[in-house]
């Protein structure tokens, strides 16, 4: 497993959502990897076993999941960003989405 993981919920329909694409940004805005959530909605491989100390972010494209749906939404993309404190501990950060908004946590 990757030192970064994340589970997206399509909390509109209790499903996981499937085919989102992840990607993952350094502190300098540099892409450092792409994944696409798997059919339990759930990227496990995510960049690399280590990260330096410092501020990243998700960057979940959501839009084309909706728009898959055929369905209203207001986010196109979900950008997270979140500190990376210990190169070697875990991070797991899960996106709740809906159409019209969306939650997240630190997970484990």
């Amino acid at each position: 497993m990757s030192l970064i993981t994340t589970h997206v919920l399509d909390t509109s329909t209790g499903t996981p959502a499937a085919g989102i694409q992840v990607t993952l940004r350094g502190p300098e805005q540099a892409e450092i990897a792409v994944g696409t959530t798997d059919a339990d909605g759930r990227v496990a491989d995510l960049g690399p076993d280590s990260l330096a100390p410092g501020i990243y972010e998700l960057v979940f494209a959501t839009g084309a999941h909706f728009q898959a749906r055929g369905c209203d939404h207001f986010f196109p993309q979900v950008t997270l960003a979140f500190q990376v404190e210990a190169s070697a501990e875990h991070y797991h950060v899960p996106l709740l989405l809906s159409p019209f908004g969306y939650t997240t946590y630190r997970g484990s």
